[in-house]
This record gives structure tokens, sequence and C-alpha cells, in this order.
């Protein structure tokens, strides 16, 4: 799960760096903001799942609270960050959201 993770926020910056090379730092700086809006969440719920794996006679409640959480958090950071950075670059604003998204697939094809 760790890997998964380390892996999400990897591809944000990298995302983030080809998005400052091609089309400059405000692109390179939206692109950013919109993988740590994808990553940050789910490292939340990796960490809530993690902890209540450690307890004994963990509820599967527990993941449902985790996922209302993580879709919580997400549309949260994705509201404050259109809110509050004016210089949005749409585009490179949504691809970083769905590479970081989709980034799992990596490792799940890799083996």
């Amino acid at each position: 799960m760790a890997r998964i993770i380390l892996l999400q926020f990897a591809a944000a910056v990298i995302v983030a760096l080809v998005a400052s090379v091609v089309s400059g730092l405000p692109a390179g700086l939206s692109a950013l903001l919109g993988g740590l809006c994808c990553a940050i969440p789910n490292a939340f719920f990796a960490l809530r799942l993690l902890s209540s794996a450690r307890k004994p006679g963990g509820s599967p409640m527990n993941f449902f609270v985790g996922e209302f959480i993580k879709i919580a958090l997400t549309i949260a950071l994705l509201g404050a960050v259109v809110m509050f950075y004016p210089g949005l670059n749409w585009l490179a604003f949504i691809a970083a959201f769905i590479v970081v998204l989709k980034s799992y697939l990596i490792l799940l094809f890799r083996h």
C-alpha cells in the first residue's frame, strides 16, 4: 500500500515537472496541486486502513467511513484549489489529477 501512495506522490511531481517544462510555472503548479488533490486523500485513507487493521476486531464500517472521508477530502481540496488559486491552468490540473488517480495501474500491471 505504501508503494502505491509513494507512486502517486511521485507521479504528481513528475507531471508537475513536465507541465512546467511544456507550459510554464503556473501550469506546473496547477498540475502539482491537481496531483496532490488525489494523492493526499489516498494517503490519509491508507493510514486509516493501516491503523484499523492493527486493532483486533476491526469493523468493515471503518472502510466505508474512511472512503467517505477520502471522497469528502478530495472534493474539499479540489474546491479549495479552485477558490484560492486564481491562475489555475485547468488542463494541467485535471490531467495531473487523472494521471495520479490511475497511477496504481503501473504497479498492477508490473507483476
